[in-house]
């Protein structure tokens, strides 16, 4: 479990490299210069003037915000990079809930993040690493008089202060499992790993031989005492791996009952279900009940009401199917009843909040390749839809009638929005990189809609260059998204980002095929067992239609996509019949077969593929493998991926590079060993980008 603290240990390296001194005495000793975040452009940035690789790595990222408890102000913290480092920090700030000027409130090198409000509202608490490893620091809400209230051995994770005040969880990392040395003590120099059972390695980090679990302390004066395990050597992990997301844990207002998510099972066990459930502690008599029990499906993302007589939860129905429609639940700890508040809505539920008076909830919805925020009536099922706009919210947080989501479009960054609670009006109170909007241009973002060669319309988003001319042609790419069931919506992605790509003069046509939400249940589960089906037609479909327009080049589209996208390049590879000029595609599935046998979450293999390659009679899906059309591929390939990618593990990528290699297709292959699914470090990130652009600009230009 390796969570935020990759940097952690480079940074300590650092400092130890940059202490050491020259035995000879001769000349200094070489040290590592000290990052600078500086997000203002240079002059040469400003006189280009759009969106570039170097320019978005100047970019702020704003995420955990946390309302007072009086609803007065916001803090939320800022992630900066400094990419001659390859160093990044993260610093808190607070901002009134009206709007107004932001306040830094830490300044240290390193990470200070998960900002809570002390319940009387006149603290912040927060996580850093600056004492070396991870604990509980606070400070005055104007950022004065810091002080260390937790020394527990290792550090922590993450951390939850009670509404009472008086008691604190967190969670910590616990060895439970031997390694092979403490097998076989008289052989200390081994370098081997034992596997006798599954999910010896998952997403990205391979079995640490510990589990994350939760601790409850007490709290007062400022200091974090008698800290107990409530899993007490259990060999699982709250909240859930690989993301160990701290909205999967919540107290109850009352501070009588710890609420979490966790999936109670190992190996194959855990390998082949996604049957999570939702647990709840009762600190008076330590007991712990499942109040999900007999729900095959997901359960996570528990929310208890402000008076702690009831809880809701997303819910997810079908077992092993991780993007079923999550439906929003709720449990009435007296009556011991649960209600499904979504049966008669056909889209999912997430970032639930409750309105002040109990009788209400706030959520998050997709519809129409946007995410807005809705409400549900407890007593009636009533569901209305609260904000609309070219938009997505992600989270959002509610205290008294102070409504707050944090809100992003393919022009914006992640910004916070005021909403009022009963109209949608929205008020942007941050402005986290207006310094550099105002010194580039965006390109104009238009919704179309395209028939499918089944009669259906699917939304087609076109991302203009800027500064476009209607009276030129211009070269065009297709997305093809990931997932396989991620919505191609308002997103401002740090990787894939369209601005980016219409900024070196493409229209960037990006479908909204078969399989991805948004659209209702049956338009999302459509692609399961049918990946070279309906959602390749709809691919097609898509590029024919804004081929004929004039101001696109029909000889000059490339073609894209990172995960199941970059399944689909691969696919279309062997059956686009002359429609692209050049295949990029990002750690995907080119042999179903092999992909089967090496993956880790079975759950999602079984589901999608239909099952194991060796049924008798085999799946029609592993006919879609893309491996068994390589004998059509006659376009330039660039393939990318990352050695620690545990998902789609990189040895795909290999063999597609291979077999472009071998039948005489230009091709080139982006290894990056440290990487995972997504390239997440500045100067590798900034290679991507070139060597994307660079690609394309090669084939299709």
């Amino acid at each position: 479990m390796k969570h935020y603290y990759l940097f952690i240990s480079v940074l300590m390296l650092i400092i130890v490299a940059s202490c050491c001194r020259n035995n000879d005495n001769t000349k200094p000793a070489e040290t590592t210069p000290a990052p600078v975040f500086n997000n203002d452009l240079t002059p040469e940035e400003i006189s280009v003037g759009v969106l570039t690789p170097e320019i978005m790595w100047k970019f702020g990222r704003l995420s955990e915000a946390q309302i007072s408890p009086d609803g007065k102000f916001v803090v939320y913290g800022v992630r900066r990079y400094d990419v001659p480092t390859n160093r990044s920090k993260n610093d808190l700030f607070i901002v009134p809930a009206e709007g107004g000027e932001p306040v830094k409130l830490t300044d240290s090198i390193g990470q200070n993040m998960n900002p809570r409000w002390t319940s009387d509202g006149k603290r912040i608490a927060y996580l850093s690493d600056k004492s070396s490893s991870m604990q509980i620091w606070e400070m005055n809400p104007d950022g004065k008089n810091k002080k260390q209230v937790s020394d527990i051995a290792e550090g922590i994770n993450s951390f939850e202060y009670s509404l009472a005040g008086n008691k604190v969880f967190y969670t910590k990392d616990v060895k439970l499992d031997k390694t092979a040395t403490e097998v076989y003590a008289d052989l200390p120099n081994t370098n081997v790993r034992i596997i006798d059972d599954m999910m010896y390695r998952h997403w990205d980090n391979w079995h640490d031989y510990a589990y994350s679990h939760i601790f409850v302390a007490d709290y007062s004066s400022g200091k974090i005492n008698n800290g107990g395990d409530i899993m007490n050597n259990e060999k699982f992990d709250a909240p859930l791996s690989p993301y160990f997301d701290n909205a999967e844990m919540t107290w109850s207002p009352d501070g009588k009952m710890i609420a979490y998510t966790c999936k109670k099972m190992n190996g194959k066990e855990y390998a082949v279900s996604t049957n999570s459930d939702i647990y709840i502690y009762y600190l008076e008599n330590g007991n712990t009940v499942n109040i999900t029990e007999g729900m095959p499906g997901y359960d996570k993302y528990p929310v208890f009401s402000n008076n702690s007589k009831m809880i809701a939860w997303q819910s997810m129905k079908t077992p092993g199917y991780e993007s079923d429609k999550d439906r929003l639940f709720v449990y009435d700890f007296e009556t011991k009843e649960k209600k499904d508040l979504t049966k008669d809505f056909d889209q999912s539920a997430s970032s639930v909040v409750w309105d002040k008076d109990n009788q209400k909830l706030f959520f998050i919805s997709g519809i129409k390749a946007t995410f807005q925020i809705y409400t549900c009536e407890i007593a009636t099922n009533k569901i209305t839809q609260l904000t609309k706009g070219v938009h997505d919210y992600h989270v959002i947080k509610k205290i008294g009638s102070t409504l707050i989501g944090e809100k992003t479009s393919m022009v914006m960054a992640n910004e916070i929005f005021k909403i009022d609670e009963n109209l949608g009006a929205e008020k942007q109170i941050t402005f986290t990189n207006k310094n550099i909007y105002d010194k580039i241009e965006m390109g104009k973002i238009e919704e179309r809609w395209v028939k499918t060669s089944d009669n259906k319309d699917m939304l087609v988003w076109l991302i203009y260059p800027p500064k476009f001319d209607p009276s030129k042609k211009y070269p065009s790419v297709m997305f093809c998204n990931g997932g396989p069931q991620s919505a191609v919506s308002q997103f401002f992605s740090f990787r894939w980002n369209f601005q980016m790509m219409a900024a070196n003069g493409y229209v960037v046509i990006a479908p909204n095929r078969r399989g991805l939400p948004t659209f209702g249940s049956e338009w999302n589960d459509q692609i399961a067992g049918d990946y070279g089906g309906q959602n390749m037609k709809d691919y097609l479909s898509a590029v024919d239609a804004m081929k004929k327009e004039k101001f696109i080049d029909p000889e000059k589209v490339g073609c894209v996509g990172p995960s199941y996208g970059g399944y689909s390049v691969y696919y279309l590879a062997g059956r686009h019949q002359k429609r692209f000029k050049a295949f990029i595609a990002h750690c995907g599935m080119f042999n179903l077969e092999s992909q089967y046998g090496s993956t880790e979450e079975y759950f999602f293999v079984n589901h999608d593929l239909e099952g194991p390659y060796w049924n008798d009679p085999k799946p029609k899906s592993y006919s879609f493998s893309p491996h068994l059309y390589v004998q059509n591929w006659d376009t330039p390939i660039l393939i990318i991926s990352g050695g620690k990618d545990f998902r789609i593990p990189y040895t795909q990528s290999m063999e597609a590079f291979n077999a472009a290699q071998l039948r005489g297709i230009p091709s080139r292959f982006l290894f990056f060993p440290e990487e995972t699914h997504f390239v997440v470090k500045p100067q590798n990130a900034i290679l991507w980008q070139r060597e994307f652009r660079g690609w394309l600009d090669k084939y299709v230009k």
